[in-house]
C-alpha cells in the first residue's frame, strides 16, 4: 500500500523539517510513503475564509483519485490511541487500498467538497496544534504504528 500525506503549505522551520525528514527516512523500511506539499494562497486577504478553504480544495482534489482512501487530519475526527492507529492502519493495508491519503487542510481547515470526498477523519488531539506541528506529530504516529504492527520495541505501554 501506499501513503501519501498531503498537506496546504510547505514545512517552514527547520526543527521541523529535520524531525519530519527524520521519520520519513525511518519508514522508508516499511511502507512506500510520499509528501505533497501544495503552495499555499497568494493574496488571501481579499478573500474570506470560506474562499480561501475553497480554492484550496480544489487543489487537493486534483490530487485525489477516486480509488484513494482519503483521510482528514480534523480537530472534530476520530482519536485514537497508537495501538489502535496501528490498528487503523493494519486494516487499511488488508483492505488493499490504492493509496491512503492523510491531508492537512489550510488555516481554516476544509471545504465542504473536501469533506464530502473524505473517507474518514481523523483527530491528534483535542488540543490545537499548528499546521507545521501536526506534521510532524503524524509521521511519528505513522512510524510508531509499523513498529507496533512489526513487534518492534519503539512504543512502551
Amino acid at each position: 500500500m501506499k501513503i501519501t500525506f498531503l498537506t496546504v503549505g510547505k514545512t517552514e522551520d527547520a526543527y521541523l523539517k529535520e524531525g519530519i525528514e527524520k521519520y520519513v527516512k525511518r519508514l522508508k523500511h516499511y511502507t512506500k510513503l510520499e509528501l505533497v506539499e501544495l503552495n499555499e494562497l497568494k493574496n488571501t486577504k481579499a478573500l474570506t475564509p470560506e474562499q480561501q478553504k475553497a480554492k484550496e480544495a480544489e487543489m487537493i482534489l486534483k490530487k485525489i483519485t477516486p480509488l484513494d482512501h482519503v483521510v482528514l487530519m480534523d480537530e472534530k475526527g476520530t482519536e485514537y490511541s497508537s495501538t489502535r492507529f496501528a490498528a487503523y492502519i493494519n486494516k487499511r493495508e488488508i483492505s488493499s487500498s490504492a493509496t491512503l491519503i492523510f491531508i492537512i487542510g489550510g488555516p481554516y481547515g476544509f471545504d465542504s467538497s473536501v469533506y464530502q470526498r473524505a473517507n474518514d477523519k481523523i483527530s491528534l488531539s483535542r488540543m490545537t496544534f499548528s499546521h507545521q506541528m501536526v506534521r510532524l506529530f503524524f509521521v511519528e504516529q505513522l512510524y510508531r504504528a509499523y513498529t507496533i504492527m512489526k513487534g518492534e520495541p519503539y512504543h512502551h505501554e
